[in-house]
């Protein structure tokens, strides 16, 4: 099963887990899982390009930090900047592992999105409301010409623009090809309009789950379609399995 939680479930669970973890550890377990998906889109991360929209909130950190894993093992990475600040420790991991920083109006920009391999959505988190503003409304548009173009989009925890508790598209926003949530689903992701921008997700375990409550919306996964299927024995044949009927008209 999929359970989600709502943000304010989510924001309280995360304040009871970091009183009890060194300071930054939950960004660091959000960051190595994400790395290791992105890893698993490309190739090999040798030589792969990665774009990163980093936003000034912890979504923005989540991306820089799992770039600079990236960069350490031979990724090209750039940064954009695209918020009010930049998380500056983030941003100094990513430097020191050799990935480059730059801002929205970056001439070179669109060119160097259209031929990345992954481009990272860390604009906004689950805190976001309404639709993107610019710069970030032009950064999703870049995002999607490059994923028209062959570039995969992974949105960090919840894709940008959508509202986190009920999936509500209401402008701008991104629409990824892959989503890494963490910690719990977020119910944005299981219903649409959000379930359609989310692509594929994935959910990277960052220790949450002893810290939250009941859930406030379940959805079946296919695990648990199929465990729901009756098995079929040695003497079975196909009518005890049901008969499926169609009724159809012009």
């Amino acid at each position: 099963m999929r359970n989600a939680h709502t943000v304010a479930d989510i924001r309280a669970a995360e304040q009871a887990l970091m009183a009890r973890v060194p300071p930054g550890a939950l960004m660091q377990r959000a960051a190595a899982g994400l790395a290791a998906v992105c890893a698993g889109l490309v190739p090999r991360v040798y030589g792969s390009r990665v774009v990163v929209l980093a936003g000034s909130g912890d979504n923005g950190g989540d991306g820089l930090y799992a770039a600079a894993r990236l960069a350490r093992r031979g990724a090209r990475v750039l940064a954009v900047a695209a918020g009010t600040r930049v998380h500056e420790a983030g941003a100094q991991a990513l430097r020191a592992a050799g990935g480059r920083l730059t801002g929205p109006g970056d001439p070179d920009l669109p060119a160097t999105m259209n031929a990345a391999d992954l481009v990272l959505d860390g604009l906004l988190g689950i805190g976001g409301r309404g639709g993107l503003r610019e710069p970030q409304a032009a950064l999703a548009a870049l995002a999607e010409a490059a994923r028209a173009g062959g570039s995969r989009v992974v949105a960090v925890d919840l894709p940008s623009g959508v509202d986190a508790d009920t999936g509500g598209v209401t402008g701008a926003a991104v629409r990824a090809d892959l989503t890494v949530t963490f910690g719990t689903w977020k119910a944005g992701l299981l219903v649409d309009p959000g379930a359609g921008h989310a692509g594929l997700a994935q959910l990277v375990d960052i220790g949450l789950a002893p810290y939250l409550p009941a859930p406030a919306a379940v959805a079946y996964a296919a695990a648990d379609v199929a465990a729901l299927l009756p098995r079929p024995g040695r003497e079975s044949d196909k009518y005890r399995r049901g008969v499926l009927g169609i009724v159809a008209g012009r």
